[in-house]
């Protein structure tokens, strides 16, 4: 069913600021909307018994009390959707309104542009039930319970059982019921991005794009272009249209990564798309209506990008409304065990994955990996997993970790380290790990067809350092010719 066949919008509007509300009441109400405004709790608890509303606009600040009780005492049957309304001053309170699921919120003083962007979502959200769509990719939001797929839960996207992440996983579920914007800090590797592929999984956007961009990785130049597209002709090079990254996650969700990276000159335009729902490619003078979730995320403190001001202030309060902290992986130690577990599981299930059995981690190399720091969080662990795999065979080993010796060294004092684990905490026993270096590297060069280049690339290291490496590798082997020439003339 379409939206022009349903009834008229109703909208309750639950605000004491008459300025506010008398001209753009007057103004939705000539656009087809029907709305009721009350200037307290009072009165919204009577019009709430006399009827139901497809959306409640209500302000936290009210002259007889909180716009809270009224979200908290309201049943969902009368109110199908809230929209909190708040000052600068309260953006704190707004955060606690938004944890109880409501649909969105606005900023005084209210932009026109904004409101009618959001009442459209609402339309959209209804007329979707309305035909039985459910869980519809592309809804701006929705009735909260129904954007995770059945049986699904958060914990099987964002893996982790310490206590840290199950409130991150509780948050991520309460946040995939809205359309509100969900900001992530955390260290570099602590899984950002795939907290917010997490998001998308269980949200009612689940069925259309999740589409991620790194604002710290496009040159300054060409940042408005990837963002909000541009017209042919618009600039030297540009031969056709192009389609931003807010028009290619059209109905899906858009990570912004590294959103403090994002120079000054543009977040004014990227805070205006937030506002408005409307993009303008370079060059071009429409304003193209965008239907995107926003997840953003950074390894940075903001307040102090603000405070520098290399960041602005409007665009932070816009972009933290539902603030989700992730924890470095050496916070969550308890975690190690089921994340290597994980990605061991990972690995084997690819093709090619080097062994016919499952692999498995022994009781030595566990220790080794509880012990190491992690300074490169998650990330880090998985990538030595990787490489355990490729070294390795069905039993991972403390030497085909290939982490510090002082991980290795420590842990092998354990009555249970088997003898290889064992010999690394020997003197000289540091050549195991020295060994194990040189075939990855040296397999991972032969794989490249001797490219060293792209060798270094996959290795995570600089060509400087592969050089290098290289040459300690033949200064050793050359070493090793002679002592051995030396002990046979003996």
């Amino acid at each position: 069913m379409r939206e022009s066949q349903l009834e008229p919008l109703r909208v309750l509007w639950v605000d004491d600021d008459a300025e506010l509300t008398g001209g753009l009441v007057d103004y939705l109400a000539g656009e087809g909307y029907a709305v009721d405004c009350v200037h307290d709790l009072a009165a919204a608890a009577r019009a709430l018994e006399q009827a139901s509303y497809d959306l409640v606009l209500v302000d936290l600040d009210l002259p007889d009390g909180s716009g809270f009780s009224l979200i908290r005492d309201t049943p969902r049957e009368r109110a199908r959707e809230f929209v909190v309304i708040t000052g600068h001053g309260s953006v704190r309170t707004a955060v606690e309104a938004l944890r109880h699921q409501v649909f969105d919120y606005l900023m005084k003083p209210v932009e026109l542009a904004e409101l009618c962007n959001l009442l459209a979502r609402v339309g959209h959200a209804r007329s979707v039930a309305a035909a039985g769509g459910g869980a519809d990719p592309a809804s701006g939001g929705g009735t909260s319970g129904t954007a995770a797929p059945a049986g699904t839960h958060a914990s099987e996207l964002l893996p982790g059982a310490s206590a840290g992440m199950r409130q991150v996983q509780q948050l991520l579920s309460r946040a995939a019921g809205t359309d509100i914007t969900v900001l992530l800090q955390g260290e570099s590797g602590t899984g950002k991005e795939i907290a917010a592929n997490c998001l998308h999984q269980l949200s009612n956007r689940r069925g259309g794009p999740f589409v991620a961009f790194n604002c710290g990785a496009v040159s300054p130049s060409l940042i408005a272009s990837e963002l909000f597209g541009h017209e042919k002709g618009s600039f030297t090079g540009a031969l056709r249209t192009h389609k931003g990254i807010f028009e290619r996650a059209e109905g899906g969700t858009l990570f912004l990564d590294e959103i403090t990276e994002m120079p000054v000159d543009l977040q004014s335009s990227l805070l205006r798309v937030l506002e408005t729902g409307t993009v303008t490619r370079v060059g071009g003078d429409r304003e193209l209506p965008v239907n995107v979730r926003i997840v953003a995320a950074t390894n940075r403190e903001p307040m102090q990008y603000v405070e520098e001001g290399r960041f602005r202030l409007d665009l932070y309060y816009r972009l933290q409304v539902f603030p989700v902290a992730l924890p470095p992986l050496r916070e969550r130690p308890e975690d190690i065990d089921l994340l290597a577990a994980y990605f061991l599981a990972h690995f084997d299930s690819r093709p090619n994955s080097g062994t016919a059995e499952a692999r498995s981690f022994s009781p030595a190399a566990l220790e080794c990996l509880r012990r190491h720091d992690w300074p490169g969080n998650v990330r880090e662990l998985r990538n030595v997993v990787e490489r355990a795999c490729l070294l390795g065979g069905a039993k991972i080993e403390p030497e085909h970790l290939l982490l510090p010796e002082r991980a290795v060294t420590t842990s092998a004092v354990s009555p249970d380290a088997p003898d290889a684990a064992a010999a690394a905490a020997k003197p000289g026993g540091g050549s195991l790990l020295r060994d194990a270096e040189q075939e990855l590297i040296l397999q991972t060069l032969n794989a490249c067809g001797g490219n060293k280049t792209r060798a270094a690339a996959q290795l995570g290291i600089s060509l400087k350092t592969l050089y290098n490496k290289l040459k300690r590798f033949e200064s050793r082997d050359a070493g090793g010719a002679k002592d051995a020439g030396a002990a046979g003339a003996s």
